[in-house]
């Protein structure tokens, strides 16, 4: 599992195409998949934020962060967009990391990115959550550029059409 710098400093056109997408209308914004205590999917929207050298997302406790607390893997899928065919996807491992002082910055950066004169109501009660990086594929009008960190193994990888890009 990589850091979104990390991950970012391995694939460089990878990670750059995924910040446009993630962040396409102005703030970040994606689909965040986990699995349900009894094994079924769960996805609902998130706030993704990069800061420093981590992807993050601030989470309300809910059931979303009772399933990353319980199985931290993850799936994280952009917006679909109004036209085009482009979409950024990512696996891995959630972690929760507890500096204070990061998890102001990666607040800081979602008022910041909201235009907010102060943070929302109950803010202060959400959790940090860092999204490490193992898997992203990029789709862009039907081609796919697929990427593992070296540690994944090769048979979590889809054959067929994609190729990877290590």
């Amino acid at each position: 599992m990589l850091s979104w710098g990390r991950f970012r400093r391995s694939a460089p056109d990878l990670a750059a195409a995924g910040r446009t997408l993630l962040y396409r209308s102005g703030v970040g914004l994606a689909y965040l998949g986990t699995v349900r205590a009894d094994g079924g999917p769960r996805v609902h929207p998130v706030s993704p934020l990069l800061v420093e050298e981590g992807l993050y997302t601030l989470l309300m406790v809910s059931p979303k962060l009772e399933d990353l607390l319980r199985d931290s893997r993850f799936a994280l899928h952009t917006f679909p967009m109004d036209s085009g065919e482009e979409a950024f996807y990512l696996t891995g491992r959630a972690v929760f990391p507890r500096d204070p002082a990061l998890r102001r910055s990666v607040a800081a950066a979602f008022v910041a990115e909201r235009a907010l004169a102060a943070p929302p109501p109950g803010f202060g009660q959400h959790v940090l959550v860092e999204l490490l990086v193992s898997t992203c594929v990029l789709s862009r009008a039907g081609q796919y550029v697929t990427w593992a960190a070296a540690e994944v193994p090769a048979r979590e990888l889809r054959a067929g059409r994609h190729r990877a890009a290590l």
